[in-house]
């Protein structure tokens, strides 16, 4: 979260858009959130990570 409010991350992405209508604390307590339940679903699933840029190339 910090290096994407340093960077400047862009609109088009969730965590950009997130960060310019809700406080930082907040935006990194979604992203963590968001985090833990991808990686329970694939713990849960037995699945490797799936790149989702990866996906819309094939």
């Amino acid at each position: 979260v910090n290096w994407a409010g340093r960077r400047g991350s862009s609109e088009s992405t969730w965590l950009g858009r997130m960060l310019t209508r809700k406080p930082r604390i907040l935006v990194a307590t979604a992203l963590a959130n968001k985090m833990a339940r991808a990686v329970w679903a694939m713990m849960t699933r037995k699945e490797n990570y799936r790149d989702p840029t990866a996906a819309n190339l094939v």
